[in-house]
């Protein structure tokens, strides 16, 4: 979006640009593998790495080591839900919108961080789906892949894509939202400490292979393979908090749209733009023609979350 638009109101001036020919992925491979194994300058690289911070590469083996322990619960086979299952030709999307700042605000009154607000609506909205469909929620997780961006902090503004995941349970079955808040927040602190997401970068930084490449096929796998199920899938992108431009015509709104993978059914994400959150949500049509129902449990939860708050604040002023 930086690329694309501009912060000020005067237009660029039109530019001619003639794209090349999209790689395919066999070519992509070849030429990571030629680029890592046959390029001298990139042998010594690696090696001067490995000589100079045997800390930071013992480091990553122990990084590792923890994450595989966090992560023997997917290993464990999924409840059956409505959420999974074959999916057709066809997409339902729906979208929600809540200002960031009553995401702040709750944030501030009750704790966590902005994503542990979101995915606590994002829970509250799936609690209200599959009770409108008459499953039993009372003590039942909805087990979520969460990307995550795991850039170090010097490379703020540099356009890669370090993205990595981790993988939490979301207790819809919580029907308190405080209580349901505080439990999301205590798993991904939790998972944090696992470094799940950490070593999942580590992997494809000693791979060599680009990581989006193998983001998209590690998570068609995870949806795909029956011993590493999925319910669903939740990304929250912070995107820039000031109003952007092309061509001299304001961006109003930015709602994302994220497609579903394998036999999850449903795939919710969240995108920030110029004080709002924007919530896309895309399910299979044959089976989840309802999401209206998640999109609309979603704004209902914030509203919960936040009168609470301001309720809190009220019996605590003198």
């Amino acid at each position: 979006m930086a690329v694309m638009f501009d912060d000020a109101p005067a237009p660029a001036p039109p530019r001619a640009w003639s794209p090349g020919p999209e790689p395919s992925r066999p070519e992509l491979v070849v030429r990571t593998l030629t680029h890592r194994t046959l390029d001298p300058a990139e042998q010594v690289r690696t090696a001067r790495a490995v000589v100079r911070a045997p800390r930071v590469a013992l480091g990553q083996a122990r990084d590792l080591v923890r994450a595989a322990r966090s992560t023997v619960n997917l290993l464990r086979p999924l409840r059956g839900s409505s959420l999974t299952g074959p999916v057709g030709p066809h997409r339902k999307w729906s979208c929600a919108k809540v200002p960031l700042s009553d995401v702040k605000n709750v944030r501030a009154g009750l704790g966590g961080t902005v994503n542990d607000v979101v995915l606590t609506i994002a829970a509250g909205g799936l609690r209200d789906l599959l009770e409108a469909r008459g499953e039993r929620v009372d003590g039942r997780t909805i087990r979520a892949l969460v990307p995550v961006s795991v850039r170090r902090p010097g490379e703020h503004g540099v356009y890669n894509n370090r993205v990595s995941a981790m993988f939490a349970e979301l207790p819809i079955g919580i029907a308190d939202p405080v209580a349901r808040l505080d439990a999301v927040r205590a798993q991904m602190d939790g998972l944090k400490r696992s470094k799940q997401a950490v070593a999942g970068d580590v992997l494809t930084s000693l791979s060599g292979f680009a990581p989006p490449m193998l983001l998209a096929l590690g998570a068609r796998l995870a949806a795909r393979a029956p011993s590493l199920g999925l319910h669903t899938g939740i990304t929250n992108v912070p995107g820039p908090q000031q109003a952007l431009r092309t061509l001299d015509r304001r961006l109003l709104e930015s709602f994302p749209f994220v497609p579903v993978i394998g036999q999850v059914r449903i795939s919710i994400a969240i995108f920030s733009y110029d004080g709002d959150l924007y919530f896309g949500v895309t399910g299979d049509y044959d089976s989840s023609s309802d999401i209206d129902i998640l999109t609309a449990g979603v704004e209902r939860s914030m509203d919960e979350l936040l009168a609470l708050v301001s309720a809190r604040v009220a019996s605590e002023a003198p």
